[in-house]
């Protein structure tokens, strides 16, 4: 992990217990994150063209990150 990530994971991870620690929000927002990553997967298989491939791919990467921001936060010390 680069140093910038690491100073910023110490300051905002933290910040974001009360979000993730919170059942029905956190359940809320995974439900997002599903239905936003099977959005993606309709667009990739409809690209035509390898950069429309690469931002869906791109994308449903970056939202799956984002389901696993509890084990992160709760981690991080």
């Amino acid at each position: 992990m680069n140093k910038d990530l690491l100073v910023m994971s110490k300051l905002y991870l933290p910040k974001l217990k009360g979000f993730v620690n919170t059942n029905a929000t956190w359940e809320a927002f995974l439900e997002l994150l599903d239905a936003e990553i099977a959005q993606q997967h309709k667009n990739l298989e409809q690209a035509s063209d390898a950069r429309e491939i690469g931002k869906a791919q791109g994308a449903i990467a970056a939202l799956r990150r984002l389901s696993y921001l509890k084990d992160e936060v709760n981690v991080h010390k």
